[in-house]
């Protein structure tokens, strides 16, 4: 393919420039590692924005989607297949949820999530319950329902008006949320961590008092665990360790190994809540997505993997708090919970050219909230990659490309 300049400047032209990718082509992947056209490899710590959860080419995901791409790769919801049906079992079985609904993003699962409130009031006789309260720095998706409930204005230019009835308050505000929940309001939606908006840990107790709340008056209560769900924080849902249980999440990256996989679990209250005809998805629980998440939850369990995240990522934690410490100059600080994490940037420091910078020392990284260069590596990373990664952020800080450090007068 020549060159990663000669394969962009050949093709880049009949893409749409909605996307502004690192100029590398990448070509294939094994473990925690990715190399490009021209054969040079890179540490992954991004793992596809925390989707590749059990790293690139796990030879028993590959085989369980070449065997089921043999078989049965799509039938439509028109009929049952048994991979769904199994799939819907397992999640079921490891989560609060009695009930699941597949799609393919988590864009479509959170869109899910707002239909499912709505119509469930709707049919039970509650039809001013309407209005879907989410917070200020939230990232749900970029579909017209998803863009709405999301908490950053800089998405919403230019794709205006948006779906209406839904409203912001700011994160770890218990108070101003208790100002707006009330006979109007349908759900509340937040993420266990904001992912996009810069992996920020709400404060303790903070969700179990948007649980108490909406009990108190009448709402649900969803979690938007596309980002944190599927073991990336040390348990299989993030909730588990906060203390709060959730009357739906939405789920996706993960949950198939980096196949396009979205979901969403409901407790057994909203069964009823999405009746025949009232939602749908071509795509949505076909066999082959369904046997990739089927064996991704199966490589969870054998190679006990959760374990690993919650030992390796406290590692990550300490050693990126060592780093930030280090580069005070340069570094806020480091916050996340398990293999979620980010090394927040003081505001003169440029985070895309620093994130360029450590992609030229050989880690790929990702910038979360505008400032943070977060880390999402594989499930399976191991202590020894996460040291090196590290380790070539700290060379990346130690000598900052000049550009990175803005003007203090700009």
């Amino acid at each position: 393919m020549g060159t990663n300049e000669e394969t962009i400047g050949a093709l880049r032209g009949h893409l749409l420039p909605n996307y502004q990718p690192a100029p590398v082509v990448l070509t294939r992947g094994r473990g925690c590692r990715v190399e490009d056209v021209e054969g040079r490899s890179y540490l992954d710590m991004c793992a596809g924005i925390a989707v590749v959860s059990l790293g690139h080419s796990h030879p028993k995901l590959v085989a369980a989607i070449a065997e089921q791409a043999g078989r049965l790769m799509h039938t439509s919801n028109l009929y049952w297949n048994d991979k769904q049906l199994a799939l819907g079992e397992e999640l079921t079985r490891r989560t609060f949820g009695t009930r699941a609904f597949f799609c393919n993003s988590g864009a479509e699962a959170n869109e899910a999530l707002l239909k499912l409130a709505r119509k469930w009031h709707h049919l039970h006789g509650r039809v001013e319950r309407r209005e879907i309260v989410c917070m200020d720095g939230s990232f749900h998706g970029r579909t017209m329902g998803a863009v709405s409930m999301t908490g950053q204005p800089k998405y919403h230019v230019g794709m205006e008006p948006l779906v209406p009835g839904i409203r912001h308050v700011p994160f770890g505000d218990l108070e101003a949320l208790r100002a707006v929940v009330g006979p109007t309001t349908a759900a509340v939606l937040v993420e266990p961590v904001q992912g996009e908006g810069g992996v920020t840990v709400p404060p303790p107790g903070y969700l179990a008092g948007i649980r108490a709340l909406c009990d108190e008056r009448g709402a649900l209560l969803f979690l938007d665990e596309v980002q944190t769900g599927i073991g990336r924080t040390g348990t299989f849902l993030a909730h588990e360790q906060l203390d709060v249980t959730p009357d739906a999440v939405s789920l996706a990256k993960g949950i198939a190994g980096g196949f396009p996989m979205g979901a969403m679990v409901c407790s057994e209250k909203l069964a009823d809540g999405l009746p025949f005809g009232s939602h749908a998805t071509t795509f949505g629980g076909n066999p082959l997505a369904c046997a990739a998440a089927l064996a991704t939850l199966r490589i969870l369990d054998d190679e006990k993997i959760l374990e690993n995240v919650r030992t390796v990522g406290a590692h990550l934690g300490a050693r990126l708090e060592e780093l930030a410490s280090k580069h005070a100059d340069l570094c806020e600080g480091a916050r996340g919970l398990g293999l979620l994490r980010g090394v927040s940037l003081r505001a003169h420091v440029d985070a895309r050219a620093m994130l360029m910078a450590a992609q030229g020392q050989g880690v790929l990284l990702s910038i979360a909230g505008g400032r943070v260069l977060r880390f999402s590596p594989p499930l399976v990373v191991t202590r020894e990659e996460i040291d090196e990664g590290v380790a070539l952020l700290d060379r990346t800080l130690s000598a900052p490309p000049a550009h990175a450090i803005k003007d203090a007068a700009e």
